[in-house]
């Protein structure tokens, strides 16, 4: 006889899989006017991230016009349509005489960009490659559209040594992702080492990368093996890239190019074998006009590149991600998901993206409709306004009448606390993280990981 828990979930599974076929629709976009005439470029729905038109290398229509900005907009087919999206470019961008900040076009106009004039045709696509069928890759979880396209790219990618940029907003899974990569590939059987550029103070990072020798500077009372070290024979990720002190960059570089480093106050250079992938939650073309980022690492880091789309655009995954993250807290999914509950979490925003969602269950299991249901960084749900805050009795009571195993009460208790901990810290200094941060005694960035658990 079935389990009724599998029975659940593939009921799950069934309401969140976007079950439509891809679109035969293409648009071909063709320079008209400006520097770059003749040049094209084909968009389709099977294209694993938005197609990119500006000046920067990442783009697949990159354009010579100076009024054109390093990434000036972003190209997608959605429903049939082609969907345009100005990002924040410098000179703006036009459909006809009309300035645009996101629109949908149908074929006939024409696009403008810079001094530059582009006309939209649309046809049938000939790519052969269409979406995946999985409801996810590694540990990574979703089958809409948005995931389910992205997979045959990152199968390639595991198979890969390239260096691989992964791009999204925070929150949406670009640690998980990587480990995923990483997990399907032939240095599976190798470690898997984050160095998140956020986490240590500035004026050790270089030792954190790189190592040093005992002796090396004050504090140095034994020798220490850096990163790159700890990752040989497997993947180092360098967790916001886009965070990286400008003078530590070329160091990087010269690693990234020749496979060998000196650690801090040694004379023996260290050759090692590690594939790097970095992820950022920043528009590094930006960082890069602005004279945070160097043009020559980005250029070396990013020979491939992924974008992962928040979870507000990724249809039906929030009831998938819900499943599995009760599944993980050993919690029936049927619990959490009730028909009114799923569809107030469906029609929400989600900027906190997966770790908001995953935030919003932990204070639902903890504390039920007498919570609000977001991290405090952004609006609450739909008729989720509290009506009373709860007494640490009845907080634990309403953990205990939940009947869960000890550790996942436990859990539930604590990041309840910590979250009301880091709400008052927050009050006290007038929501200024730094001086928060240091009266509870830990660091910034620790102090944002308690106020919003879950994964990046």
């Amino acid at each position: 006889m079935a389990d009724p828990k599998d029975d659940d979930a593939s009921t799950l599974l069934q309401r969140s899989y976007d079950p439509s076929p891809p679109s035969d629709v293409a648009f071909t976009l063709t320079v008209v006017a400006g520097p770059d005439v003749g040049a094209t470029v084909t968009v389709d729905d099977t294209t694993p991230s938005a197609t990119l038109l500006g000046t920067g290398p990442t783009c697949e229509l990159r354009l010579t016009d100076r009024a054109v900005s390093r990434r000036h907009v972003s190209l997608e087919v959605v429903a049939g349509a082609l969907r345009v999206v100005d990002l924040r470019s410098t000179n703006g961008t036009r459909v006809g005489a009309l300035r645009v900040g996101e629109g949908f076009l149908v074929g006939g106009e024409i696009l403008g960009v810079g001094a530059s004039e582009l006309e939209v045709t649309r046809g049938l696509k000939t790519s052969k490659v269409t979406p995946s069928f999985a409801g996810g890759f590694g540990r990574m979880i979703g089958a809409s559209r948005e995931m389910r396209r992205l997979y045959p790219l990152c199968l390639r990618l595991a198979q890969s040594p390239v260096s691989l940029i992964i791009e999204g907003e925070t929150g949406t899974g670009k640690e998980v992702l990587a480990e995923s990569i990483h997990a399907e590939g032939p240095r599976a059987s190798g470690p898997f080492v984050v160095f998140d550029c956020t986490s240590v103070a500035p004026n050790l990072v270089e030792a954190e990368l790189f190592g040093h020798e005992r002796g090396a500077f004050t504090g140095a009372t034994a020798t220490h093996r850096g990163v790159f070290e700890q990752a040989h024979g497997g993947t180092l990720l360098i967790d916001e890239i886009g965070d990286l002190d400008l003078h530590l960059q070329p160091k990087l570089l010269r690693v990234l190019e020749r496979s060998e480093f000196r650690r801090l106050g040694g004379e023996r250079a260290i050759r090692v074998d590690v594939r790097v992938m970095a992820a950022t939650r920043r528009n590094l073309d930006r960082e890069i006009e602005a004279g945070r980022f160097r043009d020559d690492l980005f250029h070396r880091l990013a020979v491939a590149r992924i974008e992962l789309p928040p979870l507000r655009e990724r249809r039906g995954d929030v009831a998938e991600l819900a499943a599995a993250i009760c599944r993980e807290l050993a919690v029936d999914p049927k619990t959490v998901l009730s028909g009114p509950q799923l569809a107030r979490w469906n029609a929400y925003h989600w900027p906190g993206n997966v770790r908001e969602l995953r935030n919003a269950i932990l204070r639902f299991l903890a504390v039920g409709e007498l919570g609000p249901l977001t991290d405090g960084s952004s609006p609450p749900l739909p008729n989720s306004t509290p009506t009373s805050t709860p007494s640490p009795i009845d907080l634990v009571e309403g953990v205990l009448a939940q009947g869960l195993p000890l550790a996942a009460s436990r859990k539930l208790v604590v990041e309840e606390f910590e979250r009301r901990y880091v709400e008052r810290a927050l009050e006290k200094h007038h929501g200024v993280v730094t001086e928060a941060a240091k009266s509870a005694g830990i660091a910034r960035r620790h102090f944002y990981r308690v106020g919003n658990r879950g994964g990046r």
